[in-house]
């Protein structure tokens, strides 16, 4: 087996990252507090309502509600990371039509109870060659858009539900982080467990 190629997983990823905004959806229920689950979110109602999503953030899972898909603004400088991985439990964050996938954020901040808003940058969290001939990074082959990429399960056995945990392995060259760009930046409030 041959390396991946980073520049071919980025070019693939941004070829879907129209995908990746509109996959950010959560469970399969319909509504929650009277939000719809964004995967849900269809036709002329996309950008235009809110919509709800769960996430992980330490190991907890938590449910993060946006104003809409798609940010406006100037791309922020300083945005945290909103990683998409492959599902961690048998039931995925962001199940189907758009492809199963989970998600991870930043560390809720304990101050202020867990309740923030923040801009996040989007970013499909791979297993790099190394991670893959090592075997140290468990992929699952998901296909969004096109060719099916290696969307990181596992590194050394751990799950991947902290942003600790992602950063780790891929600073130890297990995980490629593809940056979705600026049509992936999005701005979202986490305010309760799930």
């Amino acid at each position: 087996m041959n390396p991946l190629n980073v520049r071919t997983l980025i070019g693939r990823s941004i070829a879907v990252a129209a995908i990746a905004t509109l996959a950010i959806g959560g469970s399969a229920q319909a509504t929650s507090g009277g939000l719809t689950n964004c995967v849900d979110v269809t036709g002329k109602a996309i950008n235009r309502v809110g919509c709800y999503e769960d996430v992980w953030s330490g190991g907890t899972q938590y449910r993060m509600t946006f104003s809409n898909l798609q940010f406006n603004g100037n791309t922020p400088k300083n945005a945290d990371p909103f990683y998409v991985i492959a599902p961690q439990t048998a039931q995925p964050q962001g199940p189907m039509p758009t492809f199963p996938h989970d998600h991870t954020v930043n560390a809720i901040p304990k101050g202020n109870g867990g309740t923030y808003t923040t801009k996040l940058q989007s970013y499909f969290v791979l297993c790099s060659g190394q991670g893959l001939l090592s075997g140290a990074c468990v992929p699952l082959w998901i296909a969004p858009a096109g060719d099916p990429l290696p969307f990181a399960q596992r590194v050394d056995g751990h799950a991947l539900t902290s942003t600790e945990a992602i950063e780790s392995a891929a600073a130890a060259g297990n995980l490629v982080l593809v940056n979705l760009g600026p049509s992936a930046v999005i701005v979202g409030s986490v305010s309760a467990t799930h």
